[in-house]
């Protein structure tokens, strides 16, 4: 019963930083990639559809995208939702291909995408925090229920602890990866 508690603090650990590893993607780096466009949704014939389902996004130059519709008709359409994407991109159609210069961004802008990026470390520090707190709560009940000795509750409590430091340092070296990504010129 015990392992099971642990188990399940691990798995919500885990999740965290599955979540926050995906809230980064979503921050602009210097660099241009394909993911920066994962969001963007075109009307294709009336439904909201996903750019990477209707063209190919590739990344042939460090400042540059290209979008390349499978339909043809569509370009116009790719074109706009890019624009009112909110990324701050200005496309250029050249022929069926889309070209999307990615600017360098300004020293103010890296400043705040690194406070985003904290931000988004300490909700998930906040969610590492309350899963421990539930993993520690269902320790406790087992100790009151008799289903675990005091000695083996404690012996976990210290376990969880660990994991939750050792989750917390993954934060930390993740927050900082993508901080020196976005800082770098």
């Amino acid at each position: 019963m015990i392992d099971e508690v642990l188990e399940e603090l691990k798995i919500g650990i885990e999740k965290a930083h599955a979540a926050l590893k995906r809230d980064l993607a979503k921050l602009r780096t210097g660099r241009a990639h394909s993911s920066m466009l994962d969001g963007v949704r075109v009307d294709y014939y009336g439904t909201p559809t996903p750019l990477g389902q209707m063209a190919t996004v590739n990344v042939p130059e460090p400042r540059l995208i290209t979008v390349k519709p499978w339909d043809k008709s569509v370009v116009k359409a790719v074109e706009k939702a890019i624009k009112e994407s909110n990324l701050g991109m200005n496309p250029a159609v050249d022929g069926d291909l889309i070209r999307i210069p990615v600017p360098p961004l300004s020293e103010e802008r890296r400043k705040d995408l690194v406070k985003i990026a904290r931000k988004n470390g300490e909700e998930c520090r906040v969610v590492i925090r309350k899963a421990r707190h539930e993993a520690l709560d269902m320790l406790a009940e087992l100790k009151k229920d008799g289903a675990a000795s005091e000695d083996e509750v404690e012996r976990a409590k210290k376990k969880a602890e660990e994991i939750v430091a050792e989750g917390a340092q993954t934060v930390e070296a993740i927050i900082s990866s993508k901080e020196k990504d976005i800082l770098e010129i």
